[in-house]
Order: C-alpha cells, then structure tokens, then sequence
C-alpha cells in the first residue's frame, strides 16, 4: 500500500503540481539550478528512482538528507527545499553502484512524498525567484567576484577557467549559483540556505559573507601551513603531521591534551593533604598556568613548580616503631659495640613512645674513617620504622645546594633537603648529612651557614627554601651528620647537634667485628659460600696487627677480601679441599706476602732525640714520632713535618722550659746562642694543637743532653713556660693508637685521668698510664739518665710557678742547686 505525505505549502508557486516525480535523497551534497555534477548512488530504493527517472522524461527530484548518516531516510529527514534536475547520463559500475550525471533546472519545494515501498516519489512546486538587478546587484556581483578571485588564489582546487566562466555569466542569479557551487567546503546548512533564498538580492550577500569566512579560513590555513613548513624536516612526514596537527590546535585554541593535563593537575591538588599556604599558592599557579601557551617557556616553569609541589610529602609520614626490645636487637644485629649510640637511640624511642612525638632530633656522629658512622644511620632508620635518605655534602661550597634556587634561573631546583625529602615520600624520615666537615665555601656562599636553619630545632619548623618560597616543616625529621673531626664544623653549628663521638675499635672489638661480619660477608662476595673456609683467630690477629693499622675495619675488611679471592683462585686452578680451607696465621703470611706491621716495639733501643708522641687526627689516634738533632748555629729553632701554627708555638715553649732548666740539665749558660736545633716530624700527613708539646720537649732535652729516650713510653699533653703540663683532648683514642702499636707505657696530663672511664677496660690492662702534671715528671720518666747525672739522682725539682721566690726565668731559686765550675755540658757540633 503507497504512503503519502503531505508538506505544508508557505511559497508562492505557478501552478498545482503535475505528477509525482522520481525523489532521490543526498548525503552532505547540494544540486543548485544550471548545476552539473556526478552523483554516485548505492542505496536500492535510490537506484530504483533513477531508472523511474530515466524510463520516462528523465526529471529527478534530488533532496539533501538533514542527518546524512540515515540510511533509510523518511520525508522528516529531508529538507523542504530541492532542485529539479535533469538526468543526462546514467552508468552501472561493476560493484553494483550507480554513477549519474544530473544538471539542475530548477528550485522546487516539497509539496508532498509517496512511498510505494520500492522508492521514493514527489510532487514538487518550483519556487519562483525575486527579480534582482540595478547598482547595488551590480556591486555586489563585482565584489563578490573580486572576493572568489581572492578565494580562487587561495584554494588551489579551483580551475583557472572558472573565474572566467564567471565573468560572462548572466543573470544575477544565475552566477550567484555558479559561485555557490563551487564552494564545497561550505556546511550543508550555508548551501542549503542558499538553495532556499529565492531573493536574489538576499543571496548574493549571503553569498559576499560566506565568500569573506572562507577566505579567512584560508589565510590561517595558510599561515597554518607556512609555520609547519619551516619546522618540519622534508624526510619526517610523520614529524610534519604531528606538528600540523599541534599547530591546528595552537590557531584554534584546542589544546585538549594540555586540558586534560591540567585536570590531572588540579585532581591531584584537590586529593593531596598540605598546609592552607601551600594550597593557596598552589591553586593560583595553576590557575596561572591555564592562561598559558602549553609550549611556551614560561608555561614549562610553572608546571615544574606544580610538579614539585605536589610532589613534596606535606603530612605523608611513617608510623614510628617503639617497640625498644625489637630496635635493640636490630642494632645490635647491625653492629658491633658502639653501646653509647645505641642506648642514646632507644632513648629517643623511649621519649616518643612516651609523648607521642618529638621535635626534630639532630645528632652528629664523630670518628675516624670506618668506625660505621654512615652505616649505623641506615640501621636506626630500619630500627624506628622510618624511611632513610642520604645527602653527600663532601664538597658541596654553594648555599644553593641546601636552599635551591630561585625560580628566576634557568634549570632552577629544590635544595638537596627538599630533593631527598621528595626520594624518601614521606616528611619524618632519618636524613644522613654525610661528611659534614667537609663542605667549604666561595664566593657563591656558605652551605655550613645554610645548615643552621635546618639544623635547628627552633627554626626548622618554618625552613624557607628558595625555589619553594614558602615555610616547609623540617621538625619531624630524625638528622644524623656524621664527621671525621670537629675542627671542619663551625662552632654554630656543633651548638645545635648533639655530639656522640665514636673512638677506634680495640683489638677485642676488631676480632669480633671480623668473625661475626667481615669473614662471612667476604666469602659471599668471593663466591666461596660452597665450600668450608675457617678462618681462626690467630689468623684474624695477624691480619689485624701486621696487615692493617687503622681506628676503623675499612681497611681490615679489604685485606679479608684479599684474602678469600687468592682462595678462590686457588680453589679454581688446583680445587678445593674435601675438608675446605683451614687458614691461620701462616697461611695468611704465605697468601698476602710479608708483614706490613710490626706489632712490638719495646726491643727497640733507646734512641737520642727520637721521642713517641701521640696524636689524634681525623683518622683516629695515630703515633706520632718527634725527631731532634743539634748542630752548631746561632740559636736557630727550625721545625718541619707539614705542621701548623699551633705546633711551632708549643716548640718555642717547649725550648723556653729547657732554658729555665739548664743547670739540672747541665747544659752551658749560653747554650741556646751557640747551637741550631732542628725538629722534624717525619709522617707527611698536616699536624696540629699544641698536644704534641711535651714530646717536642722531650726530644730537645734529649738531643741536648745526649741521654737516649725508651722506646716503650708515649706521651702527649700541652707544655707551659713553666713546664705545667695541660689537659689534652682525644685521649681514648690516643691509647687506643698507643695500644695498637706495642706501647706499655703512656704519660698523659693528670687532669685527664677522668677519661680513661671511656677507654675499653681491655685496652687499659694492656697499657700502664701515668698521670704527670709537670714537665720535670716527663724527663725523670722518659730519658735514660747516666749514673751519677743530677736528674738520675732526683735532682728535678716540684716545680711550682706560684710558690716560693721566683728566679730567674720564674723559676724557683731556692730549688736550682748551685752551679759548679765546670759543671755546664758541652754541646756537642753535630748529632
């Protein structure tokens, strides 16, 4: 049964429709009257219209779909305004489509659609134009045609013969529809609006307007182009379509991918937990950040501080373990010793435990190299439960290093707290400054002076950082810094650390330290965890007193190391034993070669002017050897060894003191004018402080008095010009160096007999340690005085600067025995 549809009429039209006429519906195409185009169809009910339409007088009804992704479309789908056309050439192509050439004849409205099922019919009501001519027609031709000269320049599509063609066309309207036709890039609803006007007046400057925008898409197509043209390499086809492609988006302002980026952005913002200051500056640099160009260099910037922004740990923190039992027994697993450390530790988890949080806690770990300094950070942070982030400040002479840089530089970033603090993800972790005493300063600044912000409890609540600019909260991180000395750290600066001092280990320590970890770490490293390797203890005491001469076990682990890899090349050249390898202290000769070290020094002989100090470096305590000669001069006092100024100073007092003592010394009055006394201190490694003052004493008194010095005795201590003798520092490990190196004896200042509580009870029943308070002591103790020689007799006096009449060179005269002729000791021209 044939539907029907009926069209409201609102045009004005010649006459009632005749017939219904075969209806073809378009896709995204419109048919303007005097028009010729090929139209390929496809659709069965389409197909079926055009052979209706070629059967009989060979007049088509061609509509544009309103949606042209309707397949089967129904009247409503169509719009209400088509063209008569003519059909002049139909061919069947071989994949079953259609190619017809149709001309337009005529605008026609809809009056009403029939579909008998097979196709598409209707009656159609041509539209009657309103006639246009007269100056302003003629205008708006002429400038219409001057605009498609511009368009046809612009749109390389367009034949040259065109403009031609248009110049003769006549009427108005029928160039307005020659021009029309020829603008394909115009929407489907412009072309239809010009196949509906039926003013000619109206559509010729509707016409004008849509001529003037395709211009001006044009132009930035243009300049579109031109910018990708000089960007893109003419080998990279794919690098050109990707830049076209981000230049359309720049002209037009699409910048989807830098929207959804900025979404992303403003995601995690909301999501992430951070003081209001932090927020607010964050929110308006990113708000600052959608007014940008994305590729812009500013744009880059201020994404990097967003960036870092969000990515700092503002209330991310670990839950603190206070378990003491559990954090015993890790450090306790972790190292060896080191008690003071270790309690000091469980007392700051003590104190958390106990009040739920703590400011900051800033500690500094002194000691010589390979004490596990750096090591027993990591192990307090897997102790507490806390993240652990190390920074290497060895070297580091720019303030920018701890503050950042201001955002104003190009490359500008955090500081290195900020950028461990950003490694660690979360803000209360235990941060290492390793090496503290190492940094320097230039003209870009002083780091150590940097440091006192964030090393203070006080302060370090609100720490500025340059590149940040705004206050982060530093008071929840547990610091650590560790040092070789305090001499590198200003004085400020120690002030706001807690100092521990971690001493050399004992022999007792060092032998333990080697069987529980370096032995069975060693033979892992060397591949040898197959095979039995027993290493005995007389094995590990040669290893300790003839290979390695050291505060810490650095250098023990690597002469360990040394060891199992000679066993591993020996175990692949020649195989291992069925029983293993056995290795004492024979073996450990016959791998490593010849002892380095001798352990015993008492069968030396006593020497003239060679006296044993002590010393105490960044290395540890170390033995110092003070070496005196005297020849014939003027009175010169030379001194040399890479010493510093403290030392030459304790050399001019320590001369001063024998001058006051001559007489017992039997030297001649004019002693000091007649001769040139030459120190030297031969290990080429600096040496300061004035501890060295009594060994230089000594040394000169035995240079010039010609009496031998024991070899079994050490000393140290600070001189005065009245031969008091003054306390020192780094006494443990002092003796600790003098009990490594075979010493029995050690003369220390009495006022440090209250630091020998801290020296390992192990060490002190090696050593005989006498206390001495005046340089008299030292002489009567440490010369081997001939038979028969004032000072063999006891003829040093107690000497005190305060008590009695003061002599000459404020000694006490009535302690200075009367000077016989001849009596004085000559000094001999050379030693």
């Amino acid at each position: 049964m044939p539907m029907f549809f009926n069209r409201q009429d609102s045009a004005r039209t010649e006459a009632a429709p005749e017939k219904m006429i075969p209806l073809l519906p378009l896709r995204d195409v419109v048919v303007y009257p005097s028009m010729v185009i090929p139209l390929f169809v496809g659709r069965e009910r389409s197909i079926k219209a055009l052979e209706k339409a070629t059967d009989g007088d060979k007049t088509l009804l061609v509509v544009a779909q309103r949606d042209a992704r309707a397949n089967d479309p129904s009247p409503d789908d169509m719009f209400d305004v088509g063209c008569l056309t003519h059909v002049m050439q139909l061919l069947r192509l071989p994949d079953g489509t259609v190619k017809v050439l149709v001309e337009g004849r005529a605008r026609a409205r809809v009056a009403r659609i029939e579909d008998d099922g097979s196709m598409l019919s209707g009656s159609a009501e041509p539209l009657i134009e309103t006639p246009a001519d007269g100056v302003e027609v003629e205008a708006l031709t002429r400038t219409i045609l001057e605009s498609f000269e511009q368009y046809s320049r612009l749109n390389k599509r367009v034949a040259p013969e065109t403009l031609l063609n248009l110049q003769s066309l006549k009427p108005a309207s029928k160039f307005a529809d020659a021009v029309a036709a020829h603008l394909t890039s115009l929407k489907l609803e412009q072309r239809q609006k010009l196949l509906e006007s039926t003013d000619v007046s109206a559509r010729l400057e509707l016409l004008l307007q849509l001529v003037a925008g395709e211009i001006d898409i044009l132009q930035v197509e243009k300049r579109i182009k031109n910018r990708v043209k000089r960007q893109m390499e003419k080998t990279q086809r794919e690098y050109y379509l990707n830049e076209q492609m981000q230049a359309i988006q720049r002209e037009l302002g699409e910048k989807d991918e830098f929207r959804s980026e900025l979404l992303e952005l403003e995601e995690k913002a909301s999501a992430k937990s951070m003081p209001e200051e932090a927020r607010t500056k964050l929110d308006r640099e990113i708000r600052k950040l959608k007014l940008m160009q994305p590729m812009s260099a500013e744009a880059t910037v201020v994404r990097n501080y967003v960036d870092w922004i969000l990515a700092l740990p503002w209330d991310a923190h670990d839950e603190i373990k206070t378990d003491l039992a559990a954090a015993s027994e890790i450090l306790d697993e972790d190292h060896y010793g080191l008690q003071k450390i270790k309690d000091r530790i469980l007392e700051h988890l003590a104190v958390q435990s106990l009040t739920g949080g703590s400011k900051g806690q800033i500690l500094c770990f002194v000691g010589p190299p390979g004490v596990g300094k750096t090591s027993l950070a990591t192990s307090i942070a897997r102790a507490t439960g806390r993240k652990f982030s190390r920074i290497a400040l060895g070297g580091v002479r720019d303030e920018a290093e701890v503050r950042g840089h201001r955002r104003t530089y190009i490359g500008a970033m955090p500081g290195r707290i900020l950028q461990a603090l950003k490694r660690a993800a979360v803000s209360n972790p235990v941060m290492l400054l390793d090496e503290i005493d190492k940094m320097s300063s230039d003209l870009r600044g002083d780091p150590a002076s940097a440091l006192l912000e964030v090393l203070d409890p006080e302060q370090n609540r609100a720490f500025g950082d340059h590149y940040l600019d705004m206050d982060y909260d530093l008071s929840k991180i547990l610091f650590i810094a560790t040092a070789n000395t305090l001499s590198g750290i200003p004085v400020p600066l120690q002030d706001r650390m807690e100092i521990i001092e971690l001493s050399g280990y004992t022999e007792f320590e060092k032998r333990a330290i080697a069987r529980r970890y370096l032995v069975p770490r060693q033979r892992k490293d060397a591949g040898l965890e197959p095979v039995t390797v027993e290493v005995d203890d007389g094995a590990i005491d040669t290893l300790i007193h003839n290979y390695t001469r050291e505060s810490g076990v650095r250098r023990l682990e690597r002469t360990v190391g040394a060891v199992m890899r000679k066993l591993a090349k020996e175990m692949l050249l020649q195989g291992a034993p069925e029983a293993g390898f056995a290795v004492d202290a024979r073996r450990v000769v016959e791998l490593l070669g010849p002892e380095k070290y001798r352990k015993e020094r008492s069968e030396l002989e006593p020497l003239v002017g060679l006296t044993t100090g002590l010393a105490y470096t960044a290395f540890g305590g170390v033995i110092l050897d003070c070496e005196a000669t005297v020849t014939s001069g003027k009175g010169k006092l030379q001194i040399t060894g890479l010493l510093e100024k403290g030392m030459q100073e304790s050399a001019q007092a320590a001369l001063s003191y024998i001058r006051s003592r001559r007489e017992v010394l039997e030297l001649d009055a004019e002693f000091h004018q007649n001769v040139d006394i030459h120190l030297h201190f031969p290990e080429f490694v600096p040496k300061d402080g004035p501890s060295a003052g009594i060994t230089m004493a000594t040394s000169m008194a035995s240079a010039l008095t010609r009496t031998p010095v024991r070899r079994e005795i050490a000393m140290t201590g600070e001189i005065t010009l009245r031969g008091r003798i003054l306390p020192i520092g780094g006494l443990k490990e002092k003796l600790l160096a003098a009990h490594r190196h075979g010493v029995t004896l050690v003369l220390v200042p009495e006022d440090n007999m209250k630091d020998l509580e801290e020296v390992p009870q192990e060490v002190l029943s090696a050593l005989t340690v006498k206390p001495v308070s005046h340089m008299d002591e030292v002489l009567a103790l440490a010369l081997v005085w001939p038979e028969g020689s004032r000072a063999n007799a006891g003829s040093f006096p107690e000497s005190d600067a305060d008590s009695g009449e003061s002599g000459e060179n404020g000694v006490d005269a009535n302690l200075i025995p009367a000077r016989t002729p001849g009596s004085g000791r000559s000094i001999p021209s050379a030693h």
